[in-house]
């Protein structure tokens, strides 16, 4: 019995010193692709920044980092910035939690019943084909010239390919599972809440990843045509009157706020998934 466990104890070392080695050797390359893109992207602004100081570049047109700062100082001081910044992620986030709710009720409608499900297909094919663009004009006449129109245009962005993407992964579930349901007696409804959205919960999670990107590309595009603050609305004003530092200060805010609400999907999906 001694030797047993001496042999179980030496397996178990060795699959503990395995697994440390493999960690390791995974936060070490983690490291490695930061430190990389840091550099990559400590060049580019030291380049950017050069290229307007030795006149390579025209600092009025392409501004700089420097005059990135300055502006956003000076907005911040004023508190014009913030304010601009507030109004684009209240829209966002309003546009992001209906684009996920309608998609997800659409999806199960599609899933639960095969007729609509067929009648809608081409329809929702062609919507999410759709340039959104184009129907921004009309939400204008609809709606006015308001937030509204500005939640609908994000809106219109991302829903129909969420419930493409959601039936889709309803439709994608094992069969034989969903068979297992109805031969314990149970019906439809209870496939739907203990086989087929338990099983999509990820998939739920990474097309929300997907919608916070589009819900803000959304809400900038609605901004462009129909906003009175926003940081799409400080692009398009600052472009009109030539205050070109804050059109680049706008962008390099809304890279933040999109990385940001990216991982913070990221790790709540980390966190319900341990």
């Amino acid at each position: 019995m001694s030797r047993k466990r001496t042999y179980k104890k030496l397996a178990a070392s060795n699959v503990s010193a395995a697994q440390h080695a493999f960690i390791k050797k995974h936060i070490l390359k983690m490291r490695r692709i930061r430190i990389i893109q840091l550099v990559i992207l400590v060049s580019l602004i030291a380049l950017w920044e050069l290229s307007t100081i030795y006149g390579i570049v025209d600092p009025f047109i392409f501004s700089s980092p420097s005059r990135a700062v300055r502006t956003f100082i000076e907005m911040t001081i004023n508190g014009q910035l913030f304010y601009h910044i507030g109004i684009t992620l209240l829209e966002t986030l309003i546009s992001f939690f209906l684009v996920n709710a309608i998609g997800l009720v659409l999806a199960v409608i599609l899933w639960w019943n095969d007729s609509i499900s067929k009648v809608a297909e081409p329809y929702l094919i062609v919507l999410n084909s759709l340039p959104k663009s184009a129907l921004a004009p009309l939400f204008i006449v609809w709606l006015g010239n308001n937030m509204k129109t500005i939640i609908t245009a994000a809106v219109s962005v991302a829903v129909f390919g969420t419930i493409i993407s959601l039936y889709s992964h309803f439709k994608a579930v094992d069969e034989e599972k969903i068979k297992l349901i109805y031969t314990l007696g149970g019906n439809k409804k209870d496939a739907l809440i203990k086989v087929v959205l338990p099983s999509n919960i990820p998939s739920v999670i990474s097309q929300m990843k997907v919608n916070i990107g589009l819900s803000l590309v959304g809400v900038v595009i609605g901004e462009f045509l129909a906003a009175k603050a926003g940081l799409g609305y400080l692009i398009i004003y600052g472009s009109q009157i030539f205050k070109l530092n804050w059109v680049i200060l706008s962008i390099i805010i809304l890279c933040v706020v999109a990385t940001g609400l990216y991982k913070l999907l990221s790790y709540y999906e980390k966190k319900f998934t341990r």
